[in-house]
């Protein structure tokens, strides 16, 4: 490899180290699964990657392996709380930040920072607008434990007490033991509401115990 190659090929991992770190410092702030390190040494293995098929001639075969490869490191990110899935978003920037240093590697400079201004704008100035449908719609998962006594005319109560609330409940899990049953609850409505409900069911008698 020849002197001036050499050092183009370095530009480029310094320029996927500099977009790894700004796509992973936002990822640390927020404390994700994959940090800052890990963005870091994704986008430039996924240069370095494009480099070497660039240079052995095989550029299809080598750039579908780093998205197979990518594919086992964005599913290792994902996990389910309850009834929830996580990690989707730190999955799919990991994702993106192998795309973008693939494109690094093939030269594509302007594009990778245009790709990085778009990433950023949708990790942090959209943040807001997902606050906003939060609060006006939100899915809370609540684990309700019941008392054996009563408990046909206790859980159609606590089912219209959630419904007072304008949210809407369903049923999606529930386990007996000889005292108590336990409910859980998929209830989805505004944050203000799944707060007054949370301030309810603290002072809700015939409820043994609850967690949101």
């Amino acid at each position: 490899m020849s002197s001036p190659l050499l050092y183009d090929e370095t530009i480029k991992l310094f320029i996927a180290l500099i977009i790894g770190a700004i796509i992973g410092a936002e990822r640390e702030y927020k404390s994700k699964a994959a940090g800052f390190r890990t963005v870091i040494l994704i986008t430039v293995g996924s240069t370095l990657f494009t480099i070497i098929s660039n240079t052995i001639g095989s550029e299809g075969r080598v750039a579908s392996n780093i998205v197979t490869g990518i594919g086992f490191l964005g599913a290792g990110a994902i996990f389910r709380e309850g009834t929830t899935v996580k990690g989707i978003t730190t999955a799919t920037t990991i994702w993106i930040s192998a795309a973008i240093g693939m494109t690094i590697g093939m030269d594509k400079y302007e594009f990778a920072f245009i790709a990085l201004g778009i990433v950023m704008l949708v990790l942090l100035s959209f943040n807001w607008i997902q606050q906003m449908i939060d609060k006006t719609n939100k899915i809370e998962t609540y684990t309700i434990t019941l008392n054996n006594n009563n408990l046909t005319t206790n859980k159609a109560t606590l089912k219209q007490l959630i419904k007072q609330y304008n949210l809407e409940v369903s049923t999606t899990k529930q386990a007996k033991n000889n005292e108590y049953q336990t409910f859980v609850f998929s209830v989805q409505g505004s944050s203000i509401n799944h707060s007054k409900l949370v301030e309810c069911l603290f002072e809700t008698d015939f409820i043994v115990s609850f967690e949101v």
